[in-house]
Formats: C-alpha cells, structure tokens, sequence
C-alpha cells in the first residue's frame, strides 16, 4: 500500500511539472505568414479563423465553425470588399499539442495571442486603409477575446464575432466585440454550474453505452454540453448587423 501511494504522489508530481514546464510551441502557420507578407489591395478584409476545442482544427473540418465564416465572407462580398480568410492554429495536432491546448485553457491561451496580436499589428501597420475580422468558437472565442486586450491602438480596425465563450474568462468590454451566445441558453457562457455538473457526470455513462451499442460516438462528444450547439441562420442577423454597422 506504501509503494503504491508513494507511486501516485510520484505520477502526479511528474504530470504537473510536465503541464506546468513543457514549452508552448507555436505552430508556424504558413499560410497566415504568406498572407501577411502579402500587401494588401484597398477593399480586402482579413478573416482570421479559430476554431474551438484545442485550437488545430483545420477550416475545412470546423462543420461547427465554418458556416459562420462563410456567411461572414458572403456579407462582406455583399457590401463591395475582398475577404480573404486564413487560419491561425493555436497548438500543433499532437501530443505536445495537446498538453498547450489544456494549458491554454487555463490562460486563455496567453502565448499564441501575444504571437497573433503582434503579426495583427504587423499587417495593420503595413496596410493602413485595411481591416481585420477574428473569429472564434468556444475556446477559439476566449482566445480572440485575449488577443483583443493587446490591440487597442487599433480600435475600429480590428472587429472580433466571439461564439460561445466559456464563462471562467473574464471578457473585456469593446463595442467592436460581437459575442454570440445562443440568447443567454448556453450553459457554458452562462456558467449555470448544475447543468454542467449533472453533464459531466452522465457523459462517461453515455460514451461507454455508446461503444457497447457500437455507436460512433467520440468523448468530445460525449461531453459537449446542451445548448453549447451554434448555427449561422440563428446568428446571421446578430453578425449582418454588426459587420455593416462596423464596416462603415
């Protein structure tokens, strides 16, 4: 018993220093960096994407995510600019990852908004006539919510469609901060602790009957909360009216 307990207070020393230690390493984003080096003609507008969860779901993959950007993209068209979408990718899709993405959820992700901030400022500074739109889903929204905080020479310029931040950031107050958030049905914005407490607790059960039953069910899943779901045609509104009033 002596061995054993010695065992786990060993493990669980070893994981926190490996949480609390293990670098943050930035993915490079490539395609982000070539649109930034680019110049940009005068009506073009740069759509940043992030996606929710850990931050490395590509564009194409974000079914949750990526109606919203479209919609963005086509009322932006509608009203005479060039939009140009790129990705920026908080963490790398692996183990490391991984471990940055948890951590990110702990400081809404200070790192990467400090690098994102930067090369903001970097392209605005390059292109004055231009403007730039960062989006973000759930954790996505928390960390644009934190990369907002460092731009603030740039009011005006810099427009941000929060959906579905998590409750525990504290969110800065920007009238160029639209955030989205299921008219105040989401639980997880809300911070309605009971919901979210019975959830977590029935979703283990619901995952494992799923694999009994030989459902495709994955845990990610299994644990999203209700009421935490977005679509564009409930929000379009909200965001047409913000990019026309905002875009003037």
């Amino acid at each position: 018993m002596g061995k054993l307990k010695f065992f786990l207070i060993i493990s669980i020393i070893l994981t926190a220093v490996l949480f609390l230690f293990t670098p943050t390493i930035i993915p490079e984003n490539q395609r982000f960096q070539e649109v930034l080096s680019l110049s940009a003609s005068k009506n073009e507008v740069l759509i940043i994407f992030n996606s929710g969860g850990l931050g490395h779901t590509p564009l194409e993959k974000a079914s949750d995510f990526s109606p919203f950007i479209d919609g963005i993209e086509e009322t932006l068209d509608e009203e005479g600019y060039k939009p140009v979408v790129v990705s920026y990718n908080r963490t790398k899709d692996n183990f490391w990852g991984e471990i940055a993405g948890i951590k990110g959820t702990f400081n809404s992700f200070r790192e990467q908004s400090e690098d994102l901030s930067l090369k903001i400022k970097y392209f605005l500074d390059n292109n004055p006539e231009n403007k730039v739109i960062v989006a973000g889903l759930s954790q996505g929204g928390t960390f644009v919510d934190k990369t907002m905080e460092k731009l603030d020479e740039f009011q005006g310029r810099v427009l941000a469609i929060e959906v579905g931040v998590p409750f525990w950031r504290k969110k800065i107050s920007s009238d160029n901060i639209l955030r989205i958030d299921n008219n105040g049905k989401d639980p997880i914005v809300r911070g309605d602790l009971k919901v979210l407490i019975f959830n977590l607790f029935k979703s283990p059960v619901k995952w494992i009957l799923a694999k009994f039953s030989k459902s495709n069910l994955t845990f990610i899943d299994a644990i999203h909360a209700p009421g935490h779901d977005y679509s564009w045609s409930d929000s379009e509104n909200q965001i047409v009216y913000f990019l026309e009033n905002k875009m003037k």
